[in-house]
């Protein structure tokens, strides 16, 4: 096994940055630089030299003992003044070693999965908490962090491992008097699994969500106050506004922090009939976002009507405030009449909606649960069949069980390793 090191913060200056060195000749890397091993687990301050004993820096100096570090190798980290010129000798003396090499992307904590230090979801979870930009990213990619689905997908092992035993039972004594029916047994612990999956299941669009993102459309006729809504949005002139009709021609985003959630807002063309060809381009993008959008917003002069049609929580809108001697149900991106009571209620509507998150948050693990759940249908569909269909059950209980050890990585990932890890900076 390579002894792989990487600066692991930032790149650029910084009042400290962190080297992290891990495999079998960490130490003796911190031996040739620092010139002995501090203890593990205490922080030692050493100076550090090069091989021909100049003074590279004043560092402090941690390690890490084998199966007791983040990767479950020999480790060490080298705490330094966080100059670019600290860190290019200290990088170049590491280098030098010859025993040493630069750390792929994501390397650390492959090593962390490969040691049994992490399982796979828990490397997401990681990813995820990385890439955090809000308190809900960060409160859910801890939970997955924590080992909470693994903790979960184990539970289930557990139950049909058992299943699988007393069905393979009955298959064993196919030809006697099996002295209890296990039917009973299996069916409870089947169905109590099924159960579960079913309600993860359902919770993992809104995790994705909340990792990735929820969108707020803005869908209104031309010249409505769209763009000036989204500006008052952004707190910033994100979109061109003008008194021509048109003049919003493809779907312009703002990110924003909504109670913690990460949200994009849209800004679309206005909905109207054109022979306008690119304007008519801009239109159907903007109907197809609408669409796809988690909630919409619908701005309409006077007593029009939504040109789309209206989903459960939509939010509808008299435009242009300003102008109307009755605000009531109205807003104004112009003055911000109205704009703060929007903010509120599509914070209430998100946020609810993300009271609903499970703790899988990716395509990948509802695929795992799905393909479990299907095998568990068709086994609660063999059990009343009894001894003939028992060896079938079986086998439809062990898929369950691999479909769902592939949330945690014991079996099926090399195909998505190389993508989860290509994520990470070279230090982690």
């Amino acid at each position: 096994m390579d002894t792989i090191y990487a600066l692991s913060t930032a790149q650029g200056k910084a009042g400290v940055a962190i080297i992290r060195i891990s495999g079998p000749h960490a130490f003796e890397a911190v031996q040739a630089l620092a010139g002995d091993v501090p203890a593990p687990r205490k922080a030692s301050l050493r100076v550090l030299t090069d091989a021909q004993g100049v003074r590279l820096d004043e560092a402090l100096v941690l390690t890490f003992a084998k199966n007791h570090s983040f990767t479950g190798e020999p480790t060490a980290e080298l705490q330094v003044h966080g100059s670019t010129a600290v860190i290019a000798a200290v990088m170049n003396c590491l280098a030098a070693l010859g025993n040493l090499r630069l750390s792929e992307p994501g390397e650390f904590t492959r090593r962390a999965l490969e040691n049994g230090q992490l399982d796979l979801a828990q490397v997401e979870g990681l990813a995820d908490l990385i890439d955090a930009e809000t308190e809900a990213q960060r409160r859910q990619a801890l939970r997955v962090l924590s080992g909470d689905l693994g903790r979960r997908a184990e539970g289930w092992r557990k139950n049909l491992i058992r299943a699988a035993a007393l069905l393979e039972a009955t298959i064993d004594f196919a030809d006697e008097e099996v002295p209890v029916d296990v039917s009973p047994e299996v069916s409870d612990l089947v169905t109590a699994v099924i159960s579960d999956l079913e309600n993860e299941i359902s919770g993992v669009s809104t995790a994705e969500r909340v990792r990735s993102g929820f969108e707020v459309a803005i869908v209104g006729a031309p010249n409505v106050g769209k763009s000036t809504l989204l500006n008052a949005l952004a707190g910033r002139d994100a979109a061109i506004t003008s008194e021509f009709a048109g003049t919003t021609r493809d779907v312009i985003e703002v990110r924003m922090d909504l109670g913690g959630l990460p949200v994009t807002v849209l800004d679309t063309a206005g909905l109207r009939e054109t022979q306008d060809a690119v304007e008519t381009i801009g239109i159907n993008r903007a109907k197809q976002r609408a669409k796809l959008a988690d909630l919409r917003v619908f701005l309409v002069d006077q007593d029009q009507l939504p040109e789309l049609s209206v989903e459960t929580d939509d939010i509808i809108l008299r435009a242009k405030a300003d102008l109307l001697t009755d605000g009531t149900g109205a807003i104004s991106g112009k003055t911000g009449a109205g704009v703060s009571d929007l903010i509120n209620q599509i914070t209430d509507v998100l946020v609810d909606r993300a009271s609903n998150a499970g703790l899988a948050t990716r395509a990948r693990h509802r695929d795992a649960m799905d393909r479990g759940l299907s095998a568990l249908n068709t086994v609660m569909v063999l059990l009343p069949e009894g001894e003939d269909q028992a060896d079938i059950a079986a086998e439809e209980v062990r898929i369950a069980i691999r479909a769902l050890d592939s949330l945690v990585g014991r079996i099926d990932i090399e195909n998505v390793l190389d993508e989860i890890f290509a994520s990470f900076c070279l230090g982690k």
